[in-house]
């Protein structure tokens, strides 16, 4: 993976398909102030160094039929790599487990899970998280609504 050099055309490209993952290369180089070929270029030298990790759908929960999110606070008896990484491949295996982050401090891991409803949620909680090798505690919080959801990070153009 090279490095590529973020200038002011990448950073408005960046912003863009940040914000619409679905914009074609046509309005994209419009945007960027750029013909259509050269910024699929560098479209795709940002992809090969790695600022753009993938493209996606966000996809409405409840329409989905996912009524409930929770967010779990998991503490570990141990915290060995080996055991952390038993953890994480763990929770790869979990479809309910959408995100998965380790922490600093009093908590291990952080864990956003979303149930169709709260009885889904109880028997993932007790048949699969407190079951889990290592797991010490299990700390959760219900989601109630969410304000403000934006992907990614802010991009400065300037």
């Amino acid at each position: 993976m090279r490095r590529v050099k973020l200038d002011k055309i990448d950073r408005k490209i960046l912003k863009d398909l940040q914000a619409d993952g679905r914009i074609t290369n046509v309005e994209l180089s419009k945007n960027a102030g750029i013909s259509a070929p050269p910024c699929l270029r560098r479209v795709k030298a940002l992809e090969e160094a790695g600022y753009i990790k993938g493209y996606f759908a966000r996809l409405d929960p409840q329409l989905m039929g996912y009524g409930i999110t929770v967010y779990a606070q998991i503490k570990l008896v141990s915290q060995a790599e080996a055991d952390l990484k038993k953890f994480e491949d763990q929770c790869e295996e979990w479809r309910q487990v959408r995100e998965c982050h380790m922490l600093s401090g009093e908590v291990d891991f952080l864990l956003r899970i979303v149930a169709k409803d709260w009885e889904g949620y109880q028997s993932f909680l007790t048949e699969h998280l407190t079951a889990a090798d290592n797991v010490s505690s299990v700390k959760t919080m219900l989601l109630v609504r969410s304000t403000k959801e934006k992907p990614g990070v802010p991009v400065e153009v300037e």
